[in-house]
C-alpha cells in the first residue's frame, strides 16, 4: 500500500490534539472555578457580612480608631434594628458611619438640659456614652421618629457626628450591624 501522507497527517492529529483539547479543558475548569468563587464572594460581600475599619473616635470607648470589625448584612433583611446595637450607615453626606441605635421608628427623643436621654417622656437608662452631653443639638426639643427612621448616637458622645446633628437615619441607609471586631 501506498503512504499518500494523508495517512499520516490523520495518524498524528488526534495524537497533536488531544494534548490541547486536554489543556484547554482544564484552563476553562479552572475559569470555571475562579468565576464560581467570584461570585460567592459577590454574594458574602454585598449580602451576608463584609469587614470594616473604624474611622475616627466617635465610639470610643466601646471601638477604637483603626479597629476591624466585620457587619452582619444579612440581619436586617429578616428582623429590625434594636435599641443598643451598633450599625453601619451609608449616609449621603457622610459616606460610612458607625453607630449606636437609641430611637426606633415611631418613638419620641429629647435630650434635656443636663445631658440625659428621653424616649416617650422617660429617662433612658443606658451606659454606652463615655460622657454627659454637653450639646443636645437638634434634640433639644423633643422630635418624632418617623415610621422608618431611628435615631443613632456615637457612644463619644461630644465627639460624634450623629442624629442630633444630621437627623434621623432612614433604614435604607443602615448597611447592617457589627458582628465583631477582629482586634
Amino acid at each position: 500500500m501506498k503512504n499518500t501522507g494523508k495517512e499520516n497527517q490523520n495518524n498524528l492529529d488526534p495524537v497533536v490534539i488531544s494534548p490541547l483539547k486536554n489543556t484547554l479543558r482544564k484552563i476553562l475548569w479552572v475559569l470555571k472555578e475562579i468565576a464560581i468563587a467570584l461570585f460567592i464572594a459577590f454574594l458574602i460581600t454585598h449580602f451576608v457580612a463584609c469587614r470594616g475599619v473604624v474611622v475616627g473616635h466617635s465610639m470610643d470607648n466601646t471601638l477604637y480608631d483603626g479597629e476591624n470589625f466585620i457587619v452582619d448584612r444579612f440581619s436586617y433583611n429578616i428582623s429590625e434594628p434594636q435599641r443598643f446595637d451598633i450599625v453601619v450607615i451609608e449616609h449621603p453626606g457622610l459616606g460610612c458611619i458607625i453607630k449606636r441605635v437609641v430611637g426606633l421608628p415611631g418613638e419620641t427623643i429629647q435630650i434635656n438640659g443636663s445631658g440625659e436621654i428621653y424616649i416617650n417622656g422617660e429617662k433612658l437608662e443606658e451606659n454606652y456614652g463615655k460622657e454627659i452631653i454637653r450639646d443636645a443639638g437638634a434634640v433639644a426639643s423633643p422630635i418624632a421618629l418617623g415610621e422608618n427612621q431611628y435615631f443613632v448616637l456615637g457612644d463619644n458622645r461630644n465627639n460624634s457626628t450623629d442624629s442630633r446633628i444630621i437627623g434621623p437615619i432612614d433604614k435604607s441607609e443602615i448597611i447592617g450591624k457589627l458582628w465583631r471586631t477582629l482586634n
